[in-house]
């Protein structure tokens, strides 16, 4: 496997370890970033290539840094918090609509909020 191949398949594991630390589906992913669920699938597939812009945007949704999708920053994103584990059943059983919903919430709050993020400095 050639180096831009290597990078590629890193990008998409921590993408989709990523989505699925956060609770999220590829569908939800998708519709929040204006894709189609099969784009999000061949990402995290390693088949598609992930702008810039898409790679901020990952980060922000999924409360990581863009250094830590690209495989610059080392730290996991697992989490041994009893509460996160227990919003992520949680957050399952929500209406897809109450999930967006709550989601729009949670990233207004993100917006003004302070505190580092999982894999380095905000």
């Amino acid at each position: 496997m050639s180096e831009p191949d290597e990078k590629r398949a890193l990008i998409a594991e921590r993408i989709r370890e990523a989505r699925k630390s956060a609770g999220l589906s590829q569908g939800q992913i998708a519709k929040l970033m204006g894709l189609h669920r099969p784009s999000v699938s061949e990402i995290e597939a390693g088949n598609r290539r992930v702008s810039a812009d898409e790679l901020t945007t990952l980060a922000g949704l999924l409360d990581v840094t863009v250094s830590w999708l690209v495989g610059d920053a080392p730290e996991t994103v697992e989490t041994n918090d009893p509460r996160i584990q227990l919003a992520a059943r949680e957050l399952n059983k929500l209406k897809p609509e109450d999930l967006d919903r709550l989601l729009r919430l949670l990233a207004s709050m993100r917006d003004t909020d302070d505190t580092p993020r999982r894999g380095g400095k905000k």
